[in-house]
């Protein structure tokens, strides 16, 4: 037997939490201080990416097409085709030089809507056609504050996850451009949100319906059907937004919506269904099928309304033209427009004509997380010496340009942390990392089936917020678990050395971001200070 005596601590009896205990969400109590972070974050980003927004005062990269389409949505309600040299005119301020018919728009109308808004509001000019991509950039800032908070249960890791979202060559960029990619990937990560905040929602649904009975756990039972789940509708209108902005938002709703029944069933198991539990594919299945399938679905058939009310769109005669077709005698000829529309759309994205395009700054998708090409959005080279402040003893002059490349530091410490994240949802069994690592492959593998057609790094921008989520959960793992005072030593060291080293890699990251600078913004730069910058040849 074992003395107790002054300098040895009896064993600490843990009490197994009860599965109420088990099911509460946990979350920290500062939602005055995580808003008022989670705003503070989203106001620099707005700051860094609204100054000098309206340079270059021209249309750059795939701007010659969202824009002008956008213009056309809100003023006739489908995007129209312009002639040949209708950049140059717009930019002398004549808007009035589209053709009579109509274009063959290849994505749908939510993203053009969005950059219309802007160009109604503010002119058909540069800063009308971008600004709302800085405005739905900086959402996607405070989106994955609050997301990342959530999932480590620190609003300290939040702002983590904001400051390296901030400093973000890729998502810079790409909130600085009217293309359609950033719109998509803020409805993306906020109807993620939404998944996640639900999960915490029904767990505490299940909590309080133990708690009325009164009973420890469900013994065996299935437990309450809720219907009403407003956090699961949320996620369906902001996926159906998402869709109706790019198709191949598809794959990370189907991937999301198999997660989200997994947390049903596991939450159920946890409350003590036992076995009952797996009826949830079923009673929990299909209300979430109506909520996350249906709902968006009807958003996406909403977006192409202006369409459908208007007579002149892309194949909106089909139905006229083809009275006996099976789609037209049962659906009517204005769906059946529609869907011969969308079928025409996927065989333009699927079909040779895209296949046997070429681009120099086409990419393979398994180079995107590592960031071995990026892409060039706008360029002037050939700025002599003495010109535009170019400095006099410049012997090779200067350039500015415009580079689409994430932080390099950040990406490859995201792979790392994407790894770790496999490792611990899997070997750990911590839920927290599924997040991510579905996520991320969600969007990622998908793109594998298209290697043979022209594919550009930008459209990693949907990576990037994912991949965020895993270094700042890693970057938490680091830290490691609060202390107090009466913490051991060794765990108050323990947390001292891991916040220092999370604070070098945050501090880094930001100035890999200050030294990519100019390439993001089309700062001036001599070409010594512009080969500097890429450490790659492929870069260039």
């Amino acid at each position: 037997m074992v003395a107790v005596t002054a300098t040895t601590r009896p064993p600490v009896r843990r009490t197994p939490l009860s599965a109420i205990d088990r099911l509460r969400a946990g979350m920290p109590q500062d939602n005055r201080t995580a808003w008022l972070v989670a705003l503070g974050l989203m106001l620099v980003a707005f700051i860094t990416r609204v100054a000098n927004l309206a340079y270059p005062n021209r249309l750059i990269f795939d701007e010659t097409y969202y824009p002008k389409d956008a213009w056309s949505l809100w003023h006739f309600g489908y995007e129209r085709s312009w002639p040949d040299g209708a950049n140059d005119l717009i930019i002398q301020g004549q808007t009035n030089v589209w053709n009579d018919g109509p274009a063959n728009a290849v994505h749908p109308p939510m993203g053009k809507i969005l950059i219309g808004l802007g160009e109604v509001l503010f002119g058909m000019n540069s800063f009308g056609w971008r600004i709302m991509a800085v405005i739905f950039g900086t959402l996607l800032i405070g989106a994955t504050v609050l997301l990342v908070r959530r999932l480590a249960r620190s609003t300290m890791i939040g702002a983590v996850a904001g400051i390296l979202m901030i400093c973000d060559g890729l998502v810079f960029t790409m909130s600085r451009i009217g293309l359609l990619d950033i719109f998509q990937a803020f409805f993306i990560m906020a109807g993620v949100l939404a998944m996640v905040v639900d999960r915490d929602w029904f767990r505490g649904k299940l909590a309080d319906h133990l708690e009325t009975l009164p009973v420890p756990d469900l013994k065996g039972s299935f437990g309450p059907v809720i219907y009403w789940r407003p956090w699961r509708l949320v996620a369906g209108l902001m996926f159906g937004c998402a869709v109706a902005t790019k198709w191949n938002t598809l794959y990370v709703l189907a991937a999301f919506c198999l997660l989200t029944l997994a947390w049903d069933i596991s939450a159920r198991h946890l409350a003590g269904g036992g076995k009952s539990a797996i009826w949830g594919l079923l009673r929990d299945g299909i209300p979430a099928f109506v909520l996350q399938v249906v709902v968006p679905g009807i958003i996406y058939l909403l977006s192409y309304l202006p369409w459908l009310l208007s007579t002149g769109g892309y194949m909106r005669d089909w139905g006229e033209n083809n009275p006996d077709a099976l789609s037209t005698r049962l659906l009517g000829k204005p769906l059946a427009s529609l869907i011969a529309y969308q079928i025409n759309t996927y065989n333009f994205h699927t079909g040779d004509y895209i296949a046997e395009q070429t681009h120099p700054y086409a990419t393979d998708p398994w180079s995107w997380p590592l960031m071995v090409r990026g892409i060039g959005f706008d360029a002037q080279n050939g700025i002599q010496a003495g010109q535009q402040g170019c400095p006099t003893d410049a012997a090779e002059g200067c350039l500015r340009v415009i580079n689409a490349l994430g932080t390099p530091l950040l990406w490859w410490i995201g792979c790392v942390a994407l790894v770790l994240a496999i490792l611990w949802w899997i070997g750990d069994r911590d839920w927290r990392f599924s997040v991510p690592v579905v996520g991320f492959m969600s969007v990622w593998l998908p793109w594998f089936q298209y290697d043979e057609r022209p594919l550009y790094f930008f459209y990693a921008i949907l990576l990037i917020p994912f991949t965020v989520t895993a270094v700042a959960l890693m970057l938490g793992k680091l830290i490691g678990p609060a202390v107090t005072e009466e913490s051991p030593p060794a765990a108050r060291r323990r947390r001292l050395l891991g916040s220092w080293a999370a604070g070098i890699i945050v501090a880094l990251v930001v100035l890999n971001f200050a030294y990519f600078w100019p390439i993001y913004t089309d700062g001036l730069l001599t070409r010594e200070q512009w080969l500097n910058r890429m450490w790659f040849h492929s870069w260039i």
